[in-house]
């Protein structure tokens, strides 16, 4: 039986509002990294810029390893950047772009999606399932994934190859230009591919519901998909992707890092990033109206050369 996930598509025209935007750069890391680089945030709402930049440095200001930040608030016509182009394994946060891929190519001969690509979707995003990815990646095969990424216009991700998707190469510019496909309508995802990847993001296993989202107001609807990898050089690499709506703003957010002494390590520097973004976007919220991520983070072991 086949899962009726419509891949026809209609499409409107992009209209990209006009805003006076005023940049507003900090550093990001204490003043004896004085080459490290720097926040970048622009905003079309007065103050704001500013006060992201200095949160997220100051949350970013006692961690080591190397982190990298995106946000873009459709809203407010707000966006902050940290090392927007610097490359890290992906580890699990890939599973986002095998799904995006799967069903951008079902789109191209309007097909509905098979019950069994859609238990393997599934188990691949909201348990993290590695063996489910790997057969939907198999299935795929890479020239299918870089035929994907040239349509998204994610030029800088370059999938992994032998079989090792979770060392595909990603960056957070990209990452953000996929869940910007995800989160508003465009000629590469169809409206109803776009609704089934963010329903499944949005039915993470609780023990997987950490990251990005830590301290996002409790009325805004959260989806999320994250990864963590441990390596013999750099330690571990922990990521977080986000999307959000709700309260008048309709955001993304991507915190990539690496060099985490654990994968506790690399999780409190992406939750102490999100709470900041959250925070300041929605200063009025209280604390008991915010939401607390589980405090034992889990994820799926993946897979990765020896040596």
């Amino acid at each position: 039986m086949n899962h009726h996930v419509s891949l026809r598509t209609r499409v409107l025209p992009a209209v990209t509002a006009a805003a006076l935007l005023v940049p507003v750069v900090a550093g990001a890391a204490p003043a004896s990294a004085a080459t490290a680089p720097q926040v970048s945030c622009t905003s079309g709402k007065a103050g704001l810029a500013a006060k992201l930049q200095r949160d997220i440095a100051a949350a970013l200001a006692t961690r080591s390893g190397t982190v990298a930040v995106g946000l873009r608030d459709r809203t407010t016509n707000t966006t902050c950047t940290l090392r927007a182009t610097v490359s890290y394994d992906s580890a699990s946060v890939v599973k986002v772009t095998v799904l995006a891929t799967l069903l951008w190519d079902a789109k191209k001969t309007n097909r509905y999606l098979t019950s069994r690509e859609t238990t393997l979707a599934t188990a691949m995003i909201t348990k993290s399932d590695n063996a489910a990815t790997t057969s939907l990646w198999n299935q795929l095969g890479v020239a299918k994934v870089k035929g994907f990424l040239a349509a998204a216009g994610m030029t800088r991700t370059v999938p992994g190859t032998g079989g090792y998707w979770g060392l595909t190469q990603i960056n957070v510019t990209d990452e953000q230009r996929l869940l910007s496909l995800i989160t508003a309508r465009n000629t590469v995802l169809s409206d109803n591919g776009r609704a089934y990847i963010l329903k499944l993001m949005g039915n993470v296993v609780t023990s997987q519901r950490w990251g990005t989202p830590a301290g996002a107001p409790s009325s805004v609807s959260k989806h999320v998909k994250n990864g963590w990898l441990q390596r013999a050089t750099r330690g571990w690499r922990v990521h977080s992707v986000g999307t959000f709506q709700g309260g008048g703003h309709d955001y993304t957010i991507s915190v990539l890092t690496d060099g985490n002494s654990s994968m506790s390590y690399g999780v409190n520097t992406i939750q102490a990033v999100a709470k900041v973004i959250h925070r300041d976007l929605f200063p009025t919220v209280p604390t008991a109206s915010r939401y607390t991520p589980t405090t034992t983070p889990m994820e799926a072991h993946v897979a990765v050369p020896r040596g």
